[in-house]
């Protein structure tokens, strides 16, 4: 475990230059209608919207320094912000790339995708088809993968953002985190190695690591709701599965309207912008779907923006 550690910081030095160090708000008690503080980690102000650039430059750059990056460039599936993050990267570094998305990827992300100079091709009712067909590209074309969640440079960049948040919030006890494919939550469980008590949170329509948790393995579970472009994965990545079964201390699962009332809040009080995904952390404390034990010093992450402001 601690071997992975040094490999999350040493990704933290690698991008750098790259990513965004994302502000820590913090919050007093009432100010979102909660009776202790709180301490927001903004990844909505990531670049491209999300923290998914974390993972997306680390794999690019490991490769391009042992030399292993092809002339065809990168390829990507994604429900959207992880194919905004790999254009923004490629773009960044000078690359091609191409991304695959399925149908029910929102219009304002296939834009932002395609903002990025990316080719962007829609396929599919849900990501691992779009998945399925990006492979099967990747073969004619002979372009790197960046996966979205299950590859060991992706899970260690996304692993950064709970480096940076020990930094600037060291007392936390507690952190949120929603969760899909799982490769943020499962980067930030093996930085922290139970140091912090790590919760995931799902809408009940996309259960992924609370079925696997269940189940003690990676199983397929449903995709739908409100959330799904960006927290809908079938089933989360083998890799990240050992640091979550060993390092997430809960899961749990939280309505659809609990979601948006949480996107509402955050805008109302904040002014800040999130999509569903960006907001179910939160929306389990606003719910009462996970409440802290006394004593606890919570923090959550708002993890995505990508969203049209007039269906927040």
């Amino acid at each position: 475990m601690m071997l992975f550690r040094r490999e999350i910081a040493a990704a933290a030095g690698r991008i750098a230059p790259w990513v965004r160090h994302t502000p820590a708000l913090r919050l007093a008690p009432d100010e979102l209608g909660l009776p202790f503080p709180l301490v927001l980690k903004l990844e909505l102000v990531q670049h491209a919207g999300s923290f998914k650039p974390r993972g997306a430059f680390n794999r690019i750059l490991t490769a391009r320094a042992v030399g292993e990056l092809p002339p065809a460039g990168v390829i990507a599936a994604s429900g959207g912000n992880h194919g905004a993050a790999v254009a923004y990267a490629a773009r960044a570094l000078g690359l091609r790339a191409e991304i695959f998305v399925p149908e029910l990827t929102p219009p304002a992300k296939r834009a932002r995708i395609e903002s990025f100079g990316a080719r962007l091709v829609r396929t599919g009712a849900a990501y691992a088809d779009a998945l399925q067909a990006s492979r099967a590209r990747q073969a004619e074309t002979g372009a790197m993968e960046v996966h979205a969640y299950d590859h060991p440079a992706v899970l260690a960049g996304q692993g950064t953002t709970a480096r940076e948040f020990e930094l600037d919030a060291p007392e936390l006890t507690h952190v949120l985190v929603a969760t899909g494919g799982g490769g943020l939550i499962g980067g930030m469980a093996a930085w922290y190695a139970g140091s912090v008590h790590v919760v995931s949170v799902e809408p009940r329509a996309c259960p992924c690591l609370h079925d696997a948790l269940a189940a003690g393995r990676p199983v397929a579970a449903p995709v739908g709701g409100l959330a799904a472009d960006s927290l809908g994965a079938r089933q989360v990545g083998a890799l990240m599965f050992p640091f979550a079964r060993d390092f997430v201390a809960e899961a749990v699962l939280v309505p659809d309207e609990a979601i948006r009332s949480a996107q509402r809040l955050l805008w109302d009080r904040l002014r800040l912008l999130a999509e569903p995904g960006g907001a179910t952390a939160l929306s389990a404390l606003l719910c009462g779907a996970w409440v802290p034990p006394e004593g606890a010093r919570v923090g959550v992450l708002l993890c995505g923006s990508n969203t049209d402001p007039a269906e927040a």
